[in-house]
């Protein structure tokens, strides 16, 4: 779990008010959730374009909101994930593409790019729990798990559609396919921040009273490289062509056809 530390860390260099706070010792600890929860949206927009982070730390998928933030700070803003069905990354985009419909700041291009599983294949994982824990493919779970990122991505379209409709911001929200089970949860910030974590694939669920093979995006522990650490450099250049080579290879998908 990230520490509290950490949150502190990251809301001081994001939100200028708040580390002038805690520099001047002023700052009550107790005080922090609910300072950043009133102030977050509007100071998102003055957040810097550069986009930073705090020491080599781990984060969970819960604290994606504050990166996802971040990155909205920028002019260009390019958000790339690959793993599951990128549900806790959803929300986060979501919800600032929400916000960026009241007030885009200095945002002029956003582009969300989504890699998740071919569900639409026999897979070992996600699959039902047979005997002596063997995986046996669920076509029925596999369907769930595509309408599932099938509603995410008409749900991105029509906030991505509505901003490119208010303000003159360049938009595109796009999901692909790639063949294998999901081993890796990455994302990738404006091309300067990533995080990374690997999948328990023998998580499981159950669902209609079967066990199931279902890896928890939500607890995946992250750990975060950013190019404003010179050692983290060729770390953040690998993952950047590792995505861009993985976006190349996948196949497109009509999920974002609004109907």
């Amino acid at each position: 779990m990230l520490l509290t530390i950490f949150a502190v860390g990251l809301v001081a260099q994001f939100v200028k008010p708040v580390g002038d706070a805690l520099q001047d010792k002023t700052f009550i600890g107790g005080a922090l959730f609910s300072l950043v929860g009133y102030v977050l949206y509007d100071a998102v927009k003055e957040l810097s374009a550069s986009f930073r982070t705090p020491p080599e730390v781990e984060a969970t998928s819960d604290d994606l909101r504050l990166l996802v933030a971040g990155a909205f700070a920028a002019r260009e803003v390019s958000i790339c994930f690959f793993g599951y069905t990128g549900e806790s990354l959803f929300s986060a985009v979501k919800q600032q593409l929400v916000w960026a419909e009241r007030d885009p700041g200095s945002t002029r291009k956003v582009a969300i790019r989504m890699l998740v599983p071919d569900f639409s294949r026999a897979m070992t994982v996600p699959s039902r729990v047979g005997p002596d824990g063997a995986p046996e493919d669920d076509r029925a779970f596999r369907v769930r798990l595509e309408n599932i990122c099938i509603d995410y991505a008409k749900q991105l379209a029509e906030c991505a559609a509505q901003l490119a409709a208010s303000h003159p911001v360049e938009v595109s929200c796009e999901y692909r396919v790639y063949q294998g089970i999901p081993r890796e949860k990455v994302c990738v910030f404006n091309n300067r921040v990533v995080l990374h974590g690997r999948y328990d694939i023998t998580a499981t669920s159950k669902h209609g009273g079967q066990l199931l093979y279902d890896p928890d995006g939500l607890r995946t522990d992250l750990r975060i490289w950013s190019s404003d650490r010179l050692s983290d450099g060729p770390k953040v250049r690998q993952w950047v062509e590792v995505m861009e080579s993985e976006w190349k290879l996948a196949s497109r998908t009509d999920w974002q056809r609004i109907e």
